[in-house]
This record gives structure tokens, sequence and C-alpha cells, in this order.
């Protein structure tokens, strides 16, 4: 089976630019004495992806419990569910021993306390994002790290706010106050007299452009598997190096424009690359049927549900295939049941499932 015989649209994954992407960040972070790559697999959510980024059983991120419970039945027993937990969810919690959750609230952190099922959390701090979490300074961190008792695992934090970084000054200045503020919330915990076994952190620029990592013991980070539009200009990674493209089939034309079978559902309507002080890249660039960018500067101008608009296209007919790199690989990915895997080519060598729903 081949790109030519799939139906459109459809999610196209390249094994070899998956692996030398794992491989990248798998460098950076052993740049790091004693620092362990910890994979987020929120973008990814499919089990052979996990398998290669995280080989042996772990350790993982997750976004969901539907990904904790899957990856959990294939032998990951060491997670991270990164995402504020509530205490409806904590008897599915403590189903899957091994899966640490996290939380910056007091009366959560009582409720974990509580539970009779072999829960850990960690303590959620924000240094500097403003999403989630506790200041490192702020009194609610001691708070409730008293209220989980023996039941605290440690700390974590994500700079998201490295995204608004343009240069790899920038990132490295986003780095160092992520690592500032985590190892400033473990002394102070530690100092309390508390035990502080994890102190995570990460998100893929910053992972790839922190200076030093002392008294941290693990990274997060996970668009970095697949790559997209908005993390090529950024300075993630090059525009060749983006894994994950939606083969998308030419069903209108006019002179100067495409009209294609993916649309907003397809693509996704993140316009991350809207942002200030980069290059608009639209929902998205239109590349070759072999991912390659030889049409030129095709650009995905407006999303409808299911078609999308290209202007600055050649004149191709009906039924010509090609291939859409995303602005937000995460985004555009959740709306696929699952990926068609190449290597370099247009032989489909595998079908890989995705972890969809929560």
């Amino acid at each position: 089976m081949t790109l030519d015989d799939l139906p459109t649209p459809c999610l196209v994954l390249d094994l070899g630019i998956l692996r030398q992407n794992l491989a990248h960040m798998a460098a950076a972070v052993a740049r790091h004495p004693g620092v362990v790559l910890r994979p987020h697999l929120k973008t990814a959510k499919c089990v052979e992806v996990a398998r290669l980024a995280a080989p042996d059983g772990g350790p993982v991120t997750v976004s969901t419990l539907a990904e904790a419970e899957a990856f959990w039945a294939a032998g990951y027993h060491d997670q991270i569910y990164a995402v504020g937990i509530t205490p409806q969810k904590l008897d599915r919690v403590a189903a899957l021993p091994g899966v640490n959750i996290i939380t910056d609230d007091v009366a959560v952190a009582r409720a974990i306390a509580a539970h009779p099922g072999p829960l850990s959390a960690l303590i959620e701090v924000d240094v500097g994002e403003h999403r989630g979490g506790v200041g490192p300074d702020d009194d609610a961190l001691l708070a409730i790290a008293a209220a989980l008792g023996p039941r605290l695992a440690g700390v974590i934090t994500h700079a998201g706010h490295s995204y608004a970084g343009r240069s790899d000054a920038d990132m490295a200045a986003t780095a160092a106050i992520e690592h500032a503020g985590i190892t400033r919330a473990a002394t102070r915990l530690r100092d309390a007299g508390h035990q502080v076994g994890i102190v995570s952190l990460g998100s893929s620029p910053t992972a790839l452009h922190a200076r030093t990592l002392a008294g941290v013991t693990e990274v997060r980070a996970g668009v970095y598997m697949f790559g997209d539009l908005f993390q090529a200009q950024i300075g993630t990674h090059a525009d060749a190096d983006i894994a994950l493209t939606v083969l998308t089939s030419v069903v209108g034309r006019r002179p100067g424009v495409l009209l294609l079978d993916a649309g907003a559902i397809a693509l996704s309507k993140d316009r991350s690359t809207a942002a200030p002080g980069l290059r608009d890249d639209g929902f998205g660039l239109v590349w070759d049927l072999d991912g390659k960018p030889s049409l030129g500067r095709v650009v995905i101008e407006r999303a409808y549900q299911e078609h999308g608009v290209a202007v600055g296209a050649p004149d191709l007919p009906i039924g010509t295939r090609l291939r859409v790199a995303p602005n937000h690989t995460c985004l555009t990915a959740a709306a696929h049941e699952g990926y068609a895997v190449v290597d370099g080519g247009r032989e489909v060598i595998g079908t890989w499932a995705r972890i969809n729903g929560w």
C-alpha cells in the first residue's frame, strides 16, 4: 500500500524524521548529568510512538486519563498525569499504581491525602506562564505540601510562555527562569522538612536551550517528536524536521488557488504562526506528495469545515495528492484516529492507532 491508496484527509507520520527528532532531544537532555527525559505523549497519544520515545516502560507524561490507562496497560507504570486533578477522578487514578497526579489546590490536596488508594501527587508551580500552579514563594506551596503529607512526590512546572520567544537567547532566558523557579520551590519544601523526590520541568524549547539543570531530576517535552510550523519558526527544529503531515487531495481549482479536502477539522483552526514576529503560515503549508516544499510557498489561507483554500499554488489536476504541514501538530493530530506510517517514501509501512478522548 502507498500514499496513493489512502483515503483523504489522513495523517502521515514519517518514521525516519520521528527517530531523528527523538535522538536530538535525548542528546540535548543527556548534556545534563543525572537528568531523565520524561517524554510527554500528549501529542502522539500512541503506544508505538511511546515505545520509541520511552523504551523499557518509561517514564512518560500524559495529558488524559485515557492515555494513562492505555499506556499503563502497555507497561508504562511510571507516569505523570500533567493536568490538575479533580476529586471525582481520584478513584480512576488509584486503579493505576505509579501514575502521579498534580495539584495547586489545598482542598484537593486534602482529598488526595484522605483517599484510600495508592495516590501520590506533585505540586504544580507557576514560573511565569500563569496558567496553573502556585508561585515558588507563595505560602500556598507549603500549605499544599502539608495537606499532602507523605503523598507529596515532588514539584512540577511548565514554561509554556517560552513560546513567546523568538531567538535562542530568549529561550535560554526563559529556561533559566523556569529552572530558578522550580528549584526554589523544591528548596523551600525541603527546608520545611518535606521529601521532594521529583523536580520536573520542561517544554520543547527550554529543554533544548537550558544551560543548567542542576537540582532538576527530569525534563518533560512532547511536541519535539512530530514538530510543526510554529515550532520550526521559534527554532525548536527546521521545517524539514516536521514528521507529521496531513495527506489531502485537490477537489477544486482556479488560477493560483487549489481547493483541498482537508479543512478545519482535519487541520485545526490554530493560527499560532500569525503571532507577532513570525511568518504567517495560515492554516498550514502545502507540500508535495513526498512531503517536500517543491511547489513553492503555498499557504492554506482559509479553512472551512471540510475544505482548505490554498493560495500561491500551481495548476494541478483534480485528485492530485498533497501533504499539509500543520501549524500546531497537537491539535491537528487530535482530529484523527491514527497514523499512516512511512519512512522517507510513499510506501505505507504501518498504521498506528491514537488514544483519543479523555
